[in-house]
């Protein structure tokens, strides 16, 4: 029998639209002998059932799995996986032509908060954002390897830098075997991934999220349409995923900036794989800010996709000063009539906050600047209706004379 979790009066009505978080000041009492990742049993202060899921340290105590009265056990995680596989496939994104690469889970997307799954050939790579699901974990790649059989072979768990730090866990570095990098199933040294005819190498052990940015898979094929006959900059490159599109585009030249050397040389592996001995493309090691200021108008079409500015709440303004300028510094340098393409990936920064931050950019520029297209998460990173805030992913893609 589940331990117990009962709420204040009055605090109910959030989980009762099936908002999967219940913060920790909605609480009002909690069970003796709860630990961090137990399943726990969500009841209102009249003692009514409301839901189930997992125990956590911090301001979200507790991530509702379900709303229903059901055992979390294989056959929950084995139905929940499927239901993720088919709207991928209903979606047309799991055996897209020309691609083996895309989510599978997405967290609360797929009513499965704290777990992210991503598929790249017949590989899975499994991360934890809550101690539940990392206690979870065996479990859950057993449920995966029974719904992808035919398709998923090995199966890498990486969660050493996405679980709380309150967890109290220690790090690897503390002798702790169970949160190391590594193979739960299987076992491969292939670490090519195939997106849209591209192919990209997929650093699982050291690279950011899951080894490679999914979530701009259907921007990076907008952004081919614009790059013919181009000079194009790509700034935080990462792995190179927007320059190598530029460059199938038919880009004139293409450079690609990211302060990490081992993203600069992931990004030029990846151009050399694809496009062996061209000369297009010129990759740099160098501050984002710095590279503007020295950098002449020499670019008609930039990308500005920096990593998360803001990652909670008390850093958003000086997160929205960071999109500010850097923003106001490609205007001021792109040349007339170019195509910028600008992005947030802070799920604190909204839409809104996002778009007054370019807006005063574009004001402090004095350019004249329209939006062409407004840009967001692909259908493999679904946003669960009642959860708003999944929505982290926010794009403009703008016309500057």
């Amino acid at each position: 029998m589940n331990k117990r979790v009962y709420l204040r009066k009055g605090r109910e009505a959030s989980a009762e639209r099936f908002h999967p978080w219940i913060f920790s000041g909605a609480i009002q009492k909690i069970d003796d002998g709860v630990e961090e990742g137990d399943i726990v049993d969500v009841y209102s202060h009249q003692n009514v059932y409301i839901g189930r899921g997992h125990y956590q340290i911090g301001s979200i105590a507790v991530r509702i799995l379900t709303f229903e009265d059901e055992v979390i056990n294989g056959d929950f995680w084995r139905k929940r996986l499927s239901a993720a596989l088919t709207m991928r496939q209903k979606a047309g994104i799991s055996g897209l032509e020309g691609s083996d690469t895309y989510r599978l889970v997405h967290g609360e997307g797929d009513m499965l908060p704290g777990l992210v799954i991503d598929c790249y050939g017949n590989t899975a790579v499994m991360q934890a954002h809550s101690v539940g699901m990392h206690k979870n974990r065996r479990e859950i790649a057993e449920a995966l390897r029974d719904v992808m059989v035919d398709s998923i072979c090995h199966i890498y768990y990486k969660s050493d830098t996405t679980l709380p730090y309150k967890a109290q866990l220690g790090d690897v570095t503390d002798g702790n075997e169970e949160l190391k990098s590594g193979f739960l199933y299987g076992g491969t040294k292939d670490d090519v991934a195939i997106e849209n005819g591209l192919k990209f190498h997929v650093d699982w052990l050291r690279g950011q999220k899951t080894g490679f940015f999914i979530d701009q898979r259907d921007n990076r094929l907008l952004l081919e349409k614009y790059a013919k006959d181009k000079h194009v900059l790509n700034m935080f490159c990462y792995t190179g995923g927007f320059s190598l599109y530029a460059m199938r585009g038919g880009a004139k030249v293409v450079h690609s900036v990211d302060s990490s050397s081992k993203a600069i040389e992931l990004t030029n592996e990846n151009v050399e794989m694809n496009f062996p001995g061209d000369a297009r493309h010129e990759a740099f090691c160098e501050d984002a800010f710095k590279f503007l200021d020295r950098s002449g108008s020499n670019y008609d079409l930039i990308i500005l996709d920096p990593p998360a500015f803001a990652k909670h709440r008390g850093a958003l303004h000086n997160a929205l000063k960071g999109y500010t300028r850097i923003n106001a510094k490609a205007f001021e340098k792109i040349k007339p009539n170019g195509i910028l393409f600008t992005f947030s990936c802070s799920q604190v920064v909204t839409k809104d906050n996002f778009r007054n931050a370019v807006f005063t950019a574009a004001a402090l520029s004095g350019r004249r600047v329209r939006i062409l297209h407004q840009l967001h998460q692909p259908s493999d990173h679904p946003i669960n209706i009642y959860h708003p805030e999944g929505e982290y992913l926010k794009g403009l893609v703008l016309y500057v004379e």
